[in-house]
């Protein structure tokens, strides 16, 4: 069960991202944060080869080890049609943000730590708040949240020290995670995969 729901979230990750043709082209870096080195390599659903476009310029200007934390790429222009769609790589501990098959932006992000899960899957946005505090852990601060399921799990604006950090929700840079609150709507797709 368990290796086909992978399979099946590395097939439908794949497919979202299949048709990528416009490379994001707006770069912004968020202050430099003190963090452990973290291998990078581009996803493993991507070569060198069949990488789509804009991964292929972000690489470019990157370079081959990928965003340090709480970089992102952004699109200039953003298509007015189109799904909203997130793709979450916890392998690569990178997020992708797509408006139909354009891909709009990229970034590094901070999922769950040792101990904690961040959950695999096909999920859609349950809740949209601009500020927002945790009930579970000590009133947190969760800017630009977006609720995925009925636990607390959500993306939102965090620290991004470049590793899996949280407890169990995809934090964000925070001005990545204001872009992307203003893209998406209640029912926004969100696939989880690694």
């Amino acid at each position: 069960m368990r290796r086909g729901l992978k399979r099946l979230v590395a097939v439908a990750g794949a497919a979202l991202l299949a048709g990528c043709a416009t490379a994001p082209t707006q770069v912004a870096r968020a202050p430099a944060a003190p963090a452990a080195p973290v291998a990078r390599e581009l996803p493993y659903r991507w070569t060198q080869g069949n990488a789509p476009a804009a991964y292929k310029d972000m690489v470019a200007t990157f370079g081959t080890r990928g965003m340090k934390p709480g970089e992102y790429v952004w699109a200039s222009s953003v298509p007015k049609e189109g799904e909203t769609r997130v793709v979450i790589d916890l392998l690569t501990q990178m997020a992708y943000a797509y408006r139909g098959d354009t891909l709009v932006g990229a970034t590094t992000i901070s999922s769950a730590k040792r101990g904690m899960v961040t959950p695999l899957g096909f999920w859609s946005v349950l809740q949209k708040k601009p500020f927002h505090r945790s009930r579970k852990y000590n009133n947190a601060p969760m800017p630009f949240m977006q609720r995925l399921d009925e636990y607390g799990i959500a993306l939102h604006g965090g620290a991004n020290p470049g590793y899996p950090a949280s407890h169990g929700c995809v934090r964000l840079p925070m001005k990545f995670a204001e872009k992307l609150y203003g893209l998406t709507k209640i029912g926004s797709k969100v696939v989880i995969e690694g």
